[in-house]
């Protein structure tokens, strides 16, 4: 008998203490707050998240560095397209898609001849490492069959693979002649020494130089006239011709904003700039300069700082682009370059994406997917999932509800019929509860990221006890 009445004290405990959130040391997370439980209804019916669609989707950064096989890549995306749109994605961000002077090897980012799309034999190889023009031509028409705009990876900045040639501005021989014999076979924007810093125009372009005897120079008219202006221009043949429709911006910082602002000014559509910076006023300046969105590395790096590096999400109330200017800021949490660099302060950890996936899918923001987070088979179906939650019910004005070393809780208040959510992450061992204040009056909640199936239900007041799963998320919403 006594060995029963045991067992039942165990039981009731340990009900107990599934019921309350506690910390590492066993102590009841929000002991101070005097709001009773309301039980969970055990079987909510979810709503239709499609009911929902709040026009925004997502863009897949359809690439990462030195991708593999060679000569095979727009065939691949060719076959992943039509899955991608299906998921919610609206845009993809290809690489440079032009010969470099890596020839079959080149990521795009040392570009050679502008117009050589895989078609013209030089620099070892007549298709770029991606494939040929053919291919890419064919991959840009699934996109749009799909409804899927095609982002192209510009690179003005800098130039490479061209030929030997005296420059009288630094006396010496440099390789800065571009025709072609000399790395550009199309012989559209034939280059020379005139071309690059320094000239009898300009000294210098902001920023750090790389390649900089090839460092272009955007005052020359010449180079406008062949970027932007002329009706077969860079910006013109890869919109009018190839089909794209609009542009990813490779390294700012090498250059003026007006150029970027020119250059749409000649061609629009959809652009975001690459200035690799986590402080959120130089990247406001930037935008401000240039008209242009930009990738929003100071919310990459707080949630590197609070995932990986300092393990303390109250650094998410810190200062961010997106924060003041959501119209403007692309959120990613990887790209090519985060994800090759060995330095562990450059990339949120695989155990902490899919929290930062969370983030940037519930917060403002133009999110951008990276390839190989989708196409890991561990992440994909709940990358999914919080696609079809930000472009459904991620909308609305944001607040921050509670923050501490290892919690975060966050409100979309919704808009018109739209419920918008709650999401919260923890960095704790442990499942974690705490009570906050919702919209939602007498309502029972589910997690619509599938990660708990504790569904409480609001009181009257909209207050509600909401459960994290231990070092996870989860997004609450409104169930039927």
């Amino acid at each position: 008998m006594k060995t029963i009445y045991k067992s039942v004290l165990v039981l009731i405990f340990s009900v107990i203490l599934s019921s309350c959130s506690e910390d590492d040391d066993n102590q009841v997370v929000d002991p101070t707050d005097d709001v009773t439980e309301i039980p969970e209804n055990p079987e909510p019916k979810a709503i239709d998240l499609s009911a929902y669609d709040n026009g925004s989707r997502v863009m897949m950064q359809a690439f990462y560095w030195d991708v593999e096989p060679r000569f095979e890549w727009w065939n691949n995306l060719s076959d992943k397209v039509p899955g991608w749109a299906d998921a919610g994605v609206d845009r993809i961000w290809l690489p440079p898609a032009s010969k470099g002077q890596s020839g079959g090897y080149s990521m795009g980012y040392d570009p050679s001849d502008y117009f050589d799309f895989g078609n013209f034999e030089q620099h070892g190889t007549v298709e770029t490492r991606f494939g040929s023009r053919e291919e890419l031509e064919n991959l840009i028409s699934v996109a749009h069959d799909n409804k899927l705009e095609v982002i192209a990876d510009i690179v003005l900045n800098h130039n490479s693979g061209g030929g030997l040639q005296y420059n009288p501005f630094r006396d010496k021989e440099t390789y800065t002649l571009f025709d072609e014999e000399h790395g550009n076979a199309s012989g559209m924007f034939n280059r020379n020494f005139n071309h690059f810093h320094p000239n009898d125009i300009s000294q210098s372009d902001p920023g750090n130089l790389f390649f900089s005897e090839q460092d272009v120079d955007h005052d020359v008219p010449y180079v406008q006239e062949w970027f932007w202006e002329k009706d077969n221009s860079v910006a013109k043949y890869y919109k009018n011709t190839m089909g794209f429709d609009g542009w990813r911006f490779d390294y700012v910082k090498g250059f003026e904003p007006w150029v970027v602002t020119e250059w749409l000014d000649e061609v629009g559509g959809f652009s975001v700039g690459e200035n690799f910076d986590g402080n959120p006023d130089v990247l406001r300046d930037w935008i401000e300069a240039s008209g242009s969105p930009a990738f929003d590395f100071s919310t990459f790096y707080k949630l590197e700082e609070s995932l990986d590096r300092f393990e303390d999400l109250s650094n998410l109330e810190k200062d961010m682009l997106w924060k003041t200017h959501p119209e403007k800021a692309v959120t990613f949490t990887a790209n090519h370059d985060t994800e090759k660099d060995e330095n562990v302060d450059n990339y949120i950890a695989s155990e902490n994406k899919l929290k930062a996936y969370a983030y940037i899918l519930t917060h403002p923001g133009y999110p951008t997917i990276f390839y190989l987070d989708y196409e890991n088979a561990d992440f994909q179906e709940e990358i999914k999932r919080m696609i079809i939650i930000h472009n459904s019910i991620a909308t609305g004005d944001t607040e921050i509800l509670y923050s501490d070393k290892d919690e975060y809780i966050m409100k979309r208040s919704g808009t018109g019929s739209n419920p918008g959510l709650i999401l919260y992450i923890s960095l704790n061992n442990n499942t974690k509860r705490r009570t906050v204040s919702s919209n939602w009056n007498n309502v029972t909640l589910m997690d619509y990221s599938g990660n708990t199936t504790y569904n409480p239900t609001s009181d009257e007041n909209g207050m509600v006890q909401i459960e994290v799963p231990a070092n996870g998320y989860a997004i609450y919403s409104i169930t039927e």
